[in-house]
């Protein structure tokens, strides 16, 4: 057959030749027909309106350009919407009409074969309806894509969904090639954004009305109101005119639709009707007068074919799709120099088979031809990038009446736009719409919210049943309101249906736990109240940031007044303190006597008077009634501090003194939790808390030992009873709580012991919720909006105080001065006193150790160190004290002088008349060294006799 051909192709080229040459003008028979084939489901509306549209796009293209060599020859065959039918068709195309290319299928499941026998055969395949991501020109060379890949809208889709703020969305896509491809895609655009696919419902195209049906329903049942729809037009009509039957297009829902549902097959005005209020995206037609031109042609003969193909008058993309294709391809053909003869015979003789397939020698060089053709076409400028369409502009459409109103462009680089012409405009979100119902207003997402149900602590939640006969609630408290401002801060709608969590009695249907645990059984979508955030329901729900403080403690009741204690005074100290000071007053008083003892008089006498001086010099420091004179340096050094740490000490026990008698001071019962467990005493908790199992595992306290109370007034009875009057002895609960009870009882009861970290109440979700991030940042606008989140508290707690006001007196010690206070003082002084009395004893060895050493050398250095200690006892006539002094008295009392009737009186009289200061008196003992004697008559008179 292929010899035939070729012959005949010579004998019609040499015969248009001759006629040529006798005159004649060849027309249309000089023109080489190049075969193409097309397959197409023609029972379908895109495919009936693609055959036409081709037809149109063959006739339009060699009116321009009458001069090409070369001319398409369609060869159409259809496929019957069945897979085998359309790789039949295609291989009877390879095989009997041997196509150089072919158009179609125009399924992307059908596509999938006819791509691998294009493969085979190195014939281009050419698609401009099989937009599958799954089929990708970049995997088999000779597939051709001259539409838009569908992942290209999933950005564009993401970005709509986070413009409505939308934290979750239902899928419902066809179960086929071309509905499930995509979905990958849209899972990973929507998860970018953290919006979560709540569920997916895939309807097969054989599905009848009934089972459909079956599906919504289902969707209905569970309150889901925002639909994402992939599906063909043909599939999304029917689903759409379902889904209105069943009130799912009213007012509440949101649906949105992607390209292969907006309309792009062409659909009856009863269609549009059941799409009222739907959003959607298409490819954007830019206009053109090429594109007006084939409109108003395309108007004018649809009467003729109107009733062959029942489509509307409006333009289809896909049809406009095929039209730019014919084109490219015929542009393509005469570019590469095509030939009807390229085909080159299979060594195989069976030609049933398919490995058989004649090879067309020129595909590779056509298909590049195909790849590098650009112009402008009705559907915008033509040009592949890696074999496919390059995605372009997006228009976002609301479905209102019967037309598609646009609301918005959108583009990878630039986001969403209104003008298409301003370039430098900023992006903005799309214009406002009208939803299903003919509402404008966004559909809000419906929540089934459990609430606890309790009898105390109702400031939190209160639920409270309209009447006896009917279920409605009103659900108030401080969880509630700072819920619904979250809500308002929210950024998008959110609708809660608060279900209260009761049983037959309206009384609470369990413990706190057990409602928690509710969300994983699906009974509620979430759970609002004072809710505490701990570890172990975090095992199986998502907790919200807090919006209140944290932290459980323990309240006690308090003692009598300690201003009638009988040692009160004591109190501003405490005994590590007294104990310290003292000890600092006996070595001050002692280092000052080793500095004064040997050249100060006033520190000198008996044993029991320099013991007395000891105690009392340092002591009297307190009033500064010492009168003692000191004369050395390095005392004077060391009593210049000691004053100065006096002074703080005692000015410090005054103001603590001050405070304690005359501040109210809220004494605990008990400050320690070791002290009840220990005593085997009751404890106290709020009913249906987690407090139970932290008081039984952390703090070890038996279950018997515990009873639970429900409200601030049982609190109260319980601690006012006591532990031996079928009450308890403390109450552990959180600090919100105890704020409450605090705030009513303040002056019988007080926090005590340490604080046990919680979390905070938070709003609960189940694990991986999209609400959680949303909700935890609106939690973050509330309370950081001091004037909002005031408002609140005022409203539930306006006479409350903050549990910082209840702690005074946690401890019985916690107002008394410890010696951490003043341990830089003390250190101080230490340190001076040490140096200043490790110099003295320096000096005195360097004075009289070698003098020792010299007149005893024999001598041991006990001997040496006890004859120190007796040099140490006597005066230092060097000192300043001693020197003009002795002179003076050797004046007086000297036998050259002095008067022999002289009695000791009498010398006494004038030695203290004869030296300075009107009380001191300077005489000579027996080792001829000076004595000074004050107004201390007994220490002075004991070194008279020795002065003869």
């Amino acid at each position: 057959m292929t010899n035939l051909k070729l012959h005949l192709s010579k004998f019609l080229s040499f015969l248009l030749l001759s006629l040529n040459l006798c005159g004649y003008e060849p027309l249309m028979m000089a023109n080489e027909l190049i075969p193409v084939g097309v397959v197409l489901d023609l029972k379908s509306p895109v495919g009936r309106v693609a055959e036409r549209y081709m037809s149109m796009a063959l006739s339009d293209f060699y009116v321009l350009n009458h001069n090409y060599s070369t001319r398409l020859s369609l060869h159409t065959k259809d496929s019957e919407n069945d897979v085998i039918a359309a790789t039949s068709a295609a291989l009877d195309l390879m095989k009997k009409e041997e196509v150089q290319a072919i158009i179609g299928p125009q399924n992307s499941t059908h596509a999938r074969f006819v791509i691998e026998l294009g493969r085979k055969a190195q014939v281009p395949i050419i698609s401009f309806s099989a937009t599958s991501p799954s089929l990708s020109p970049s995997q088999n060379k000779f597939f051709l894509r001259t539409a838009q890949d569908d992942s290209a809208q999933v950005k564009c889709i993401a970005d709509i969904v986070k413009a409505f703020g939308w934290p979750e969305i239902t899928l419902i896509y066809e179960d086929t090639e071309y509905g499930n491809s995509v979905i990958p895609h849209l899972m990973e655009a929507l998860q970018v954004i953290d919006t979560q696919v709540l569920s997916r419902c895939v309807i097969p195209p054989s599905f009848e009305s009934t089972e459909i049906i079956k599906e919504l329903n289902k969707l209905k049942e569970r309150h889901i109101r925002i639909f994402l729809v992939h599906m063909t037009a043909s599939l999304g009509s029917k689903l759409f005119a379902l889904a209105k039957n069943a009130e799912m297009m009213s007012e509440g829902y949101a649906w949105m639709v992607t390209d292969g549902s907006s309309l792009l097959d062409p659909m009856s005005s009863k269609v549009m009707d059941s799409m009222q209020g739907v959003l959607g995206i298409r490819p954007y037609l830019p206009p053109s007068k090429q594109l007006k031109d084939f409109e108003r042609k395309w108007k004018r003969n649809l009467t003729s074919i109107q009733a062959k193909i029942r489509s509307t008058t409006s333009l289809n993309l896909f049809g406009l799709w095929a039209y730019d294709t014919i084109w490219a391809l015929a542009m393509a053909v005469e570019k590469a120099g095509m030939h009807s003869s390229f085909f080159k015979q299979n060594v195989s003789g069976c030609k049933a088979d398919l490995a058989a397939l004649d090879i067309f020698e020129n595909g590779t060089r056509l298909r590049n031809t195909i790849v590098n053709t650009k112009f402008e076409g009705l559907s915008g400028n033509f040009g592949l990038v890696n074999g496919q369409l390059e995605p372009s502009t997006f228009e976002v459409f609301n479905v209102i009446g019967n037309t598609e109103i646009n609301i918005g462009y959108w583009t990878p680089q630039r986001g969403f736009f209104k003008d298409l012409k301003d370039t430098s405009e900023k992006a903005y979100k799309l214009k406002p719409l009208i939803w299903p119902g003919q509402t404008i207003h966004q559909p809000p997402l419906s929540l089934k919210i459990g609430v606890p149900v309790k009898n105390g602590f109702e400031e939190f939640v209160k639920v409270k049943w309209i009447s006896s006969t009917n279920d409605t609630i009103n659900v108030s408290g401080f969880s509630i309101d700072v819920f619904n401002a979250v809500l308002d801060a929210l950024p998008f709608p959110l609708s809660p249906k608060f279900i209260p969590y009761a049983n037959k009695q309206r009384q609470s249907n369990g413990t706190y736990d057990q409602l928690v645990y509710e969300i994983k059984t699906k009974k509620y979508d979430a759970v609002i109240g004072d809710i505490t955030i701990i570890a172990n329901r975090s095992t199986y729900v998502d907790f919200t940031l807090p919006y209140t403080e944290s932290g459980v403690q323990m309240v006690v009741s308090v003692k009598h007044d300690e201003r009638k204690s009988l040692w009160i005074f004591l109190k501003p100290l405490s005994l590590n303190l007294w104990l310290t000071t003292g000890v600092a007053f006996i070595f001050t008083g002692l280092v000052i006597w080793v500095l004064e003892h040997r050249v100060n008089t006033e520190f000198r006498g008996p044993p029991e008077q320099q013991i007395g001086l000891i105690f009392w010099f340092s002591f009297s420091t307190l009033a500064f009634a010492h009168r003692e004179k000191v004369v050395n340096n390095w005392s004077r050094f060391v009593l210049v501090i000691w004053i100065f740490l006096v002074l703080i000490l005692t000015q410090s026990y005054t103001a603590s003194l001050t405070s304690i008698l005359t501040v109210q001071r809220l004494q605990p019962t008990f400050v320690d939790v070791k002290e009840i467990k220990k005593n085997g005493y009751f404890v106290g908790y709020q009913k249906n808390s987690f407090v139970k199992e932290l008081l039984k595992e952390q703090l070890d306290i038996h279950e018997s030992m515990l009873k639970p109370y429900e409200s601030s007034e049982e609190y109260h009875e319980a601690l006012s009873k006591g532990t031996h009057n079928g009450g308890v002895a403390a109450i552990f609960d959180e600090i919100p709580y105890l704020k409450i009870f605090l705030a009513n009882y303040a002056s019988q009861y007080t926090t005590v012991g340490p604080l046990y970290e919680t979390d905070g109440f938070g709003f609960v979700f189940p694990q991986g919720s999209p609400f959680v991030p949303h909700m935890s940042r609106a939690i973050l606008n509330v309370t950081q909006n001091r004037s909002k989140i005031q408002a609140i508290e005022s409203k539930y707690f306006s006479s409350q105080l903050t549990c910082e006001d209840q702690n005074t007196g946690i401890s019985p010690d916690s107002h008394s001065l410890g010696v951490d206070s003043f341990r830089g003082l003390f250190l101080i002084a230490r340190i001076a006193s040490t140096v200043s009395l490790l110099v003295c004893v320096s000096k005195l060895f360097y004075s009289y150790w070698s003098v020792l050493s010299d007149e005893n050398p024999a001598d041991s250095c006990w001997s040496k160190l006890v004859k120190m200690a007796k040099h140490f006892d006597q005066k230092d006539l060097s000192s300043h004290t001693f020197r003009g002094e002795e002179s003076r008295v050797h004046v007086v009392a000297s036998p050259e002088v002095s008067e022999p009737s002289l009695g000791i009186d009498d010398i006494q009289n004038h030695s203290r008349n004869s030296i300075e200061g009107p009380d001191d008196v300077v005489i000579h003992d027996d080792n001829g060294s000076l004595s000074s004697s004050s107004r201390h008559g007994d220490a002075s008179m004991q070194d008279v006799p020795n002065s003869s």
